[in-house]
């Protein structure tokens, strides 16, 4: 009963599309790239999980109309039907947000960065509690969390750290976090116990497969490595186990330093790096689309998106969709689910 939805949902094409999977697994040497092949099976289960889902929903829709002719004078069953409806409804749009996640890499496990802003130490302190709040988050989705590079702080926090989130969607739902995040609290640093306003950079980058086509020139980068600083024990601190790289016509820089070896390390360096160029080209041609369509948008990396205000008052308000909460302490221990979902429904795919 997919066909209530409409278009917008594409189910008819998603269902071609597993009709065509099912027809590839079948195929002779499907399962000779074990690789390739667990992949095409992790996308035909989630393009399933999807298809399934909504020819459930449309059935009920389907079943309730079918009942509102025969319920006029019965007033039980027409209390059941309004009963269904709503909950018809909160289910469609639950399920709505979902569309945003479409993009070719929604899918797809994330790189986060943290980047302390000016401030030194109080900047560094709310780069932490980022930090601590995105670990969090990724805890309540059941994401595996890894901390692939740290610098610390001089006297608290830390200057940047990078992570890497594993799960579905993890990149689909983390890119309504990219930008600039700022903290309003009476700084527990100030032996004056004055008012301070900090402010954090965060980057998120999808976990891009081997076989996209992100090219890195071996020519346009320069690999440096040095003794680790990172969690990686004892044997770490006694070898040059990390890995710096630099991307020469970008400039940018990235490092790893928490894996045991110079190898795993230089590896996933590559990773973001690969993650970061893709983010850039993406930017490039949102760009480009909106200067064709007329429309000048800000396409500056670092724009503010969200407030975080301890003191005076306690308020969370995210800038782009005027979602907030008063409840600070859940949203800092990684509530954050209602500022995604609202951004998500706000950059739905068009139709």
């Amino acid at each position: 009963m997919s066909t209530l939805f409409g278009g917008v949902f594409d189910i008819a094409g998603k269902a071609e599309r597993i009709a065509a999977m099912d027809a590839e697994t079948v195929a002779p040497g499907f399962w000779d790239d074990q690789q390739a092949a667990q992949k095409k099976m992790q996308e035909l289960s989630l393009l399933r999980e999807v298809v399934d889902t909504w020819d459930a929903l449309g059935g009920r829709a389907h079943d309730a109309l079918e009942l509102c002719g025969m319920a006029e004078d019965d007033p039980a069953m027409l209390t059941e039907l309004e009963g269904e409806a709503a909950a018809l409804e909160e289910e469609l749009d639950r399920r709505e947000f979902q569309l945003a996640l479409s993009g070719p890499h929604d899918a797809d496990s994330a790189i986060l960065s943290i980047h302390a802003g000016a401030g030194g130490t109080e900047a560094q302190d709310w780069a932490q509690m980022l930090m601590r709040m995105y670990l969090r988050w990724a805890e309540k989705h059941n994401y595996k969390s890894f901390i692939t590079d740290l610098t610390e702080g001089e006297e608290a926090g830390i200057k940047s750290v990078t992570l890497e989130i594993d799960g579905p969607n993890a990149y689909g739902l983390l890119k309504a976090e990219k930008g600039v995040h700022r903290l309003v609290r009476i700084s527990p640093f100030d032996a004056n116990s004055r008012r301070h306003t900090s402010f954090a950079k965060v980057e998120v980058m999808p976990v891009l497969d081997e076989d996209i086509e992100i090219e890195i020139d071996p020519k346009d980068i320069e690999i440096e490595v040095f003794l680790s600083s990172g969690a990686g024990g004892q044997n770490v601190q006694k070898n040059q186990t990390a890995v710096r790289i630099r991307h020469l016509s970008t400039g940018i820089i990235v490092t790893s330093q928490n894996e045991r070896s110079q190898s795993q390390n230089r590896e996933m360096a590559l990773r973001v790096l690969r993650g970061k160029l893709y983010e850039i080209e993406q930017e490039r041609l949102s760009a480009e689309k909106a200067k064709l369509k007329g429309k000048v948008d800000d396409a500056n990396f670092g724009s503010q998106i969200r407030s975080y205000v301890l003191h005076p008052y306690q308020m969370v308000k995210d800038l782009r969709t005027d979602v907030e909460t008063g409840n600070t302490t859940a949203v800092l221990d990684g509530d954050i689910d209602q500022f995604i979902e609202a951004w998500l429904k706000e950059n739905l795919p068009a139709d």
